[in-house]
């Protein structure tokens, strides 16, 4: 089995800029797939496609491209691939104090400030929203460094009145203090990501970051409000959504494909997981797309 090394992502603003701008298509790809976590908040338009939405302990699928807003220190993997089928990725990334200490702090940016407090635990964006600050988003490219600026503090206004929402780590993500247990989290979902396809025993985890299974246990717990045999099972059960969603595969095979080896547990699982079993779940999908 690997075991990918977790990563701190230093960030380093476009020359001259408070802010970080980038856009990515077919010819240029997103490599940064890993765990990963920096101090900037991070939003990201994902232009058409499916994938993984990864963020802190929450797992799950996206279809019809993804809107996401990530908080300082929020570990979190990449959200595009050469699978994902995405036309484009636009990403900006700031820290909490990019205009100066205090610029969020007047009365007219509170609205943003209490968004920027619930985007620790990692908010999708849906509906009109999604569509409307999506393509604000892509017309950055154009725009010279002063409008580009204007532009996205229009972004996070809109983002900060906006309904279309979902708080992915409900209760938050209890990073904020301590490195070290953003090193030690991440090296457990870098080996989820590479080998959930396989048994992963918790003596096996507990190793990996030098604990008892007891203390590893309710360590984990702790950081993410989740058990790590749940979170491993979500981690399976949002492939194999993924799976049936674009995969012409049996149902069986997906099962296996995902790192379940009991086709009932599985069944079972994913109902509790979705409301929905394999089939259904395949069903609908279907009839949206028609």
């Amino acid at each position: 089995m690997t075991t990918l090394k977790p990563a701190f992502e230093a960030i380093e603003p476009n020359f001259g800029h408070s802010f970080t701008y980038q856009k990515f298509d077919s010819l240029k790809n997103n490599k940064n797939n890993a765990w990963h976590y920096h101090p900037e908040i991070e939003l990201v338009y994902v232009n058409g496609g499916t994938g993984k939405r990864q963020i802190g302990s929450h797992v799950s699928y996206y279809g019809n491209g993804d809107l996401i807003l990530i908080g300082s220190n929020l570990p979190h993997c990449g959200f595009t691939d050469a699978l994902t089928g995405n036309e484009s990725e636009t990403v900006i990334q700031m820290k909490a104090d990019f205009l100066g200490n205090d610029f969020f702090n007047i009365p007219e940016m509170k609205k943003i400030q209490n968004l920027f407090e619930m985007a620790q635990g990692g908010i999708a964006f849906s509906g009109k929203t999604k569509r409307k600050i999506g393509e604000k988003m892509e017309i950055l490219e154009y725009q010279g460094d002063f409008q580009r600026l204007l532009s996205i503090l229009n972004i996070l206004n809109e983002l900060a009145l906006s309904q279309d929402f979902k708080v992915l780590n409900a209760e938050g993500f209890a990073m904020k203090t301590e490195v070290k247990d953003n090193d030690r989290i991440n090296k457990v979902f870098n080996f989820v990501k590479a080998n959930f396809k396989e048994e992963i025993s918790l003596d096996e985890m507990a190793d990996l970051v030098s604990m008892t299974v007891p203390s590893f246990c309710r360590y984990f717990k702790k950081i993410t409000n989740k058990t790590f045999v749940q979170f491993a099972n979500e981690y399976r059960l949002v492939h194999a959504s993924k799976l049936l969603a674009e995969k012409p595969m049996s149902i069986t095979d997906v099962c296996f494909e995902s790192g379940f080896n009991n086709f009932s547990h599985f069944n079972k699982q994913f109902k509790a997981f979705t409301g929905q079993n394999p089939s259904e779940y395949r069903n609908q999908l279907k009839k949206v797309l028609n």
